[in-house]
């Protein structure tokens, strides 16, 4: 039976802080290892917990730096070496929305560009995903990404403010993983949610569990996850570690 487990290499939104990178993650299908997003800081984590030859594939939620800045130095060390135990070329999904930065996920000898927008999901091998745009400054995508042996679903909402249109999208998710970059104090524009608005998205879901990631480098995250549970109490509610392994 296969496993379906989602290991944290990265969690801050916008730069490093602390020793830990920006948003990155393993979704894991029994032996097939999928990269969601590849922050800053996200090869060299990926070394610790598997050899980056073994990716299976590469699925990025939009262009922003904090969740491409390791992508480059990834191609290049397929490019460098040889060994590839499980595909001859990376496969790198996202969107075509903006084609100079698609463009640039195609690298002789390391990888291949794979279109996707909201209105063409896409197979990665044992997944199915499909995507909406969502409420941030360039395009970017939530995703819901389902186990097709087991039907477990795992939605990342990526990058973006909230909106009503996600409660659909993410309905009876298994688990949420949600950008929650800021306190319920915030105030002013918000391109990120707040931790009351990503628990609220829990509790409309139905979803069983949620993940807080794409977290600010200070305040007190334990009073994010207070303040999101507060508002799904019906949640399991946690917030991403670095090398924290959940099981979806």
């Amino acid at each position: 039976m296969r496993e379906l487990k989602l290991t944290v290499l990265g969690f801050y939104g916008g730069y490093p802080a602390n020793g830990v990178g920006t948003s990155s993650y393993i979704l894991s299908s029994g032996e097939f290892h999928l990269l969601l997003d590849c922050g800053s800081g996200a090869l060299l984590k990926l070394e610790t917990h598997m050899d980056p030859l073994a990716l299976d594939a590469v699925l990025l939620s939009h262009y922003h730096h904090d969740h491409t800045a390791d992508l480059g130095v990834l191609q290049y060390y397929w490019q460098l070496h040889e060994a590839r135990p499980n595909v001859a070329v990376l496969p790198i999904y996202g969107p075509t929305s903006d084609p100079l930065n698609f463009g640039s996920l195609t690298w002789p000898h390391a990888s291949e560009g794979h279109g996707y927008s909201d209105t063409q999901p896409v197979n990665i091998g044992p997944f199915a995903v499909t995507f909406m745009l969502t409420h941030h400054p360039v395009p970017a995508y939530a995703m819901r990404i389902t186990e097709k042996s087991s039907g477990k679903v795992l939605v990342f909402t990526a990058d973006t403010a909230y909106f009503e249109g996600l409660v659909d999208f993410a309905k009876g998710a298994d688990t949420l993983l949600t950008d929650t970059n800021f306190f319920n104090d915030k105030t002013g524009t918000k391109w990120h949610m707040t931790s009351g608005e990503s628990g609220h998205l829990a509790m409309a879901t139905g979803a069983t569990q949620l993940i807080l990631t794409h977290l600010p480098q200070t305040g007190d995250l334990n009073q994010l996850v207070a303040e999101a549970q507060a508002a799904a109490p019906a949640c399991r509610v946690e917030r991403a570690f670095a090398d924290q392994v959940f099981d979806i």
